[in-house]
């Protein structure tokens, strides 16, 4: 056509940008966008809302704005265009806004884009907003059809708000019930974890599709019910036969939480050899396993060289791999590199806290402790938890009391952070205070808590102290004792040389004490001169042992063992 000097009319380059939308040819979509601006047709509407269109289906929506704002008076389709694109773009707050400032601009909304608006209000949980447009419809009419479009997303708006009340109503009213009506209805008794009637919709189905079977697998992980997850599988296997690349995520996690690898990597092997693309859902739960079980080159590879969109839980599982084992300094690398392509959340500054903790990166944490106030992030639990642990892991236990006593509430596992903090820090004395402050505040203690308060006691040589709140475990807070608070008494008589009592203490013991802790017995007895205790440990070190014997010899050994009276 150019060739034969025949200028193009405004149809055919909305034919021409038609073509655009469908190949998504952003190149070409600009280099037509000069042309229109050349040839004088910047105010075609149907031009201009093709534009739109292209550039919001680009990822563009810079441009697709720009556009749409140089529309004199857009129409309802141009309207429907922008919101729809907002909408699929995961900027619901933008669609729903769009479509008030066209209702303010005394445009009549199609049903397509209250759809989409709605929709938008469920993504967001915009609840609110959605009663807003459930009002408009019934007052324009659109309410109507019974059987709409419209009013199914006005229930899967109220269902995933959480308002399931009315979301009930409306599905009660509702004579003739598709398969998208249960599914919404299923959905949002699912996000809200009331699995039972989750369960009983569920059942209820007259007809089942994909998405329905997805969304109840989904439920039972949400509530940590992997096997009957796996199981509800098996059956979608025998009932339809198909699932598609959402199911196997769900059950990628149902794997990764009961620690089965072996199962894992054979649902990855099924997708491959069946060619499911590996789209980044698919992606990330692969990442996730890999970087839960410890295959960190399995996850490198899906990572860096399968991955093309890597979001935020990408970075988060790459990172987690890195964390879990010992490799805290690539973590950080990460979380560098992650702020570059996205934006972190609670659980990438948990997991950066976690690695700095691990290498005692004083410098990197307080970086991230400064990034989180700057740029206004939620202090909740876990984040001041982390702080607590990772200042206090740095020797700064002056922070980390800082940083708790600024909460105005604590939950039992931040108090336990603290108080491990204070007692690893040699600061005994404020770790048995936060204890007892803790028991004044009716906070139960855990058994992480009473290894702290015992640490704390070993640490201030409070032995009387110590023995009464190892009896309390038991009697006041039916917590049977570990390993780990066995440890704590034997290092707590052994360290202030209370033999006697360590004598009794082992033979009290409900179980067998562990070679490590033959081995701090048996020095303490060299430590104080106490043979008889002595002789035993050397006796059961070299039968577990017997390549690398030990000997108890007394020696020289002018001491005599302590007795408790008189130890704090």
């Amino acid at each position: 056509m150019f060739n034969e000097g025949v200028p193009p009319k405004d149809v055919t380059l909305a034919s021409v940008l038609g073509s655009c939308s469908e190949v998504l040819d952003l190149c070409l979509t600009r280099q037509i966008h000069t042309l229109v601006v050349k040839l004088g047709f910047c105010s075609n509407l149907i031009i201009n809302t093709s534009l739109v269109d292209i550039y919001g289906k680009c990822d563009v929506m810079l441009d697709a704005e720009k556009v749409f704002d140089s529309i004199p008076n857009p129409n309802a389709v141009s309207w429907n265009v922008i919101v729809r694109r907002y909408y699929e773009l995961g900027r619901g707050d933008d669609a729903i806004e769009a479509l008030f400032q066209m209702i303010r601009a005394g445009v009549m909304p199609l049903n397509f884009t209250i759809s989409n608006s709605l929709l938008a209000c469920a993504d967001a949980v915009a609840l609110f907003e959605g009663r807003q447009i459930h009002g408009l419809v019934v007052k324009i009419g659109h309410y109507c059809d019974i059987n709409s479009l419209v009013r199914n997303c006005i229930l899967q708006m109220y269902a995933k708000c959480g308002a399931l009340d009315e979301a009930s109503k409306l599905f009660d009213r509702t004579e003739r019930r598709d398969t998208f009506i249960w599914t919404s209805m299923l959905s949002g008794y699912v996000a809200c974890g009331r699995i039972q009637e989750a369960e009983k919709i569920f059942d209820s189905m007259p007809e089942r599709n994909i998405v329905s079977w997805n969304a109840m697998i989904g439920g039972y992980i949400n509530c940590s019910a992997w096997d009957k997850a796996l199981d509800l599988f098996r059956r979608m296997e025998g009932e339809i036969g198909s699932y598609d690349i959402y199911t196997l995520g769900a059950v990628i996690k149902a794997f990764v939480e009961l620690l089965d690898l072996e199962k894992g990597r054979q649902v990855h092997g099924f997708a491959y050899r069946h060619n499911y693309q590996l789209d980044h859902i698919m992606c990330n739960a692969l990442i996730g396993m890999y970087a839960k079980c410890g295959c960190l080159r399995n996850m490198e590879a899906l990572f860096f060289r399968v991955l093309k969109k890597r979001d935020r839980v990408s970075w988060n599982s790459l990172m987690l791999g890195y964390e879990r084992h010992c490799r805290s300094e690539e973590a950080l690398y990460a979380l560098r590199e992650m702020l570059r392509e996205t934006s972190p959340n609670e659980s990438t500054f948990t997991l950066g806290l976690s690695a700095c903790a691990n290498i005692f990166s004083l410098d990197h944490g307080k970086q991230i402790h400064a990034y989180i106030i700057r740029n206004g992030y939620k202090m909740d639990d876990i984040i001041r938890d982390a702080l607590v642990s990772m200042y206090s892991k740095c020797r700064l236990i002056d922070y980390s009391i800082r940083v708790f006593e600024e909460m105005e509430s604590h939950d039992v596992v931040l108090w336990n952070s603290v108080i491990l903090g204070c007692a690893y820090n040699g600061n005994g004395k404020y770790a048995l205070k936060l204890f007892e402050e803790m028991h004044r505040k009716e906070i139960k203690a855990d058994n992480v808590t009473f290894i702290g308060a015992l640490l704390a006691c070993i640490c201030d040589g409070f032995v009387n102290l110590g023995q009464r709140y190892f009896n309390s475990m038991s009697e006041d807070y039916g917590i049977t004792p570990r390993m780990e608070h066995y440890e704590c008494m034997i290092e707590l008589y052994s360290k202030h040389g209370c033999m006697v009592e360590l004598e009794k203490f082992v033979e009290e013991m409900p179980v067998e004490p562990t070679v490590p802790m033959w081995l701090r017995i048996f020095d303490s007895c060299r430590e104080y001169g106490y043979p008889r205790l002595g002789k035993k440990a050397e006796n059961f070190i070299n039968k577990s042992n017997p390549l690398n014997p030990v000997r108890f010899d007394m020696e020289g050994m002018d001491v005599g063992p302590k007795e408790l009276t008189g130890i704090r």
